[in-house]
């Protein structure tokens, strides 16, 4: 088994990863994506209905296959984070860090003392194999990649220091938190929006770290890894089940009206 983070390494090296995100909390379903060669698969715990027993499942789903598994816990609390590391995510995307303190927080949450403060339970893990890994202490804590989300007014003022963090080894921009915390809720697509998603992404390659971010537009997508940044989302399994679905409705005549406008009273980015 390969035991070294590739993802991190991908990064660490400005070569570009283009993602999927899982949001179905389904291992089955996981399993299906995994199969179309996404350089990595985001599993969503902050807004999909995963907890830790269904994001295992879906860890273990995506194992086979060479995708990088990406674990987004619902927030960055270090017992949470402890047990996410312990049944084997190595990278974590961590939402709604403000501050450069937050970042350290985080940090620390996922590494070994006496780099950190994150709990040791390895010889009862999935990480460590249960004990087969002699070695997986002494060599997690390099293992492990910490990506952290500025998705807030707050956040891109404080993004310098943020990426400064020693241990942060990427910054994500979140298009629809951020539009909400500058005014726009209803359109990251706003102007106003977008140019702050083009200038923090700007900031973070410029300090050197990894800068990512989500947008289902191809063209878009594409400028964002023309840019320079290094692990883009590029859709969502939920978005892309629903769309063909109701296409294939619509190639049969008009689809029910009620599913449509229920479908937009409930849309969500």
């Amino acid at each position: 088994m390969m035991y070294d983070n590739n993802f991190k390494r991908a990064l660490a090296r400005r070569e570009a990863q283009v993602g999927l995100w899982l949001s179905l909390a389904n291992p089955y379903t996981a399993e299906v994506c995994a199969t179309a060669g996404f350089d990595w698969l985001l599993i969503d715990g902050e807004h999909a209905p995963n907890d830790v027993r269904s994001i295992l499942a879906q860890l273990q789903a995506l194992a086979p296959y060479p995708g990088h598994a990406i674990v987004r816990p619902v927030i960055g609390e270090v017992a949470l984070i402890k047990q996410l590391l312990d049944i084997g995510a190595q990278t974590l995307l961590v939402p709604m860090v403000d501050t450069a303190e937050q970042a350290r927080q985080l940090v620390a949450a996922t590494r070994y003392p006496p780099e950190g403060v994150r709990g040791n339970g390895s010889a009862i893990a999935r990480a460590s194999r249960w004990g087969l890994r002699e070695d997986y202490v002494e060599q997690a804590n390099d293992e492990i990649c910490l990506l952290v989300q500025a998705e807030t007014r707050t956040a891109l003022d404080n993004l310098e220091a943020i990426c400064a963090v020693d241990g942060v080894d990427g910054v994500f921009i979140g298009p629809a938190d951020l539009a909400a915390s500058l005014g726009h809720r209803s359109d990251p697509g706003h102007p106003q929006v977008q140019d702050a998603i083009d200038g923090a992404l700007r900031r973070i390659i410029a300090s050197g770290k990894a800068a990512g971010t989500i947008t289902p537009d191809i063209a878009q997508a594409q400028r964002y890894l023309d840019m320079g940044c290094t692990f883009v989302a590029v859709g969502l399994d939920a978005r892309l089940l629903a769309g063909a679905a109701r296409s294939l409705r619509r190639q049969f005549g008009a689809a029910d009206g009620r599913a449509e406008g229920a479908a937009k009273r409930g849309s969500v980015y």
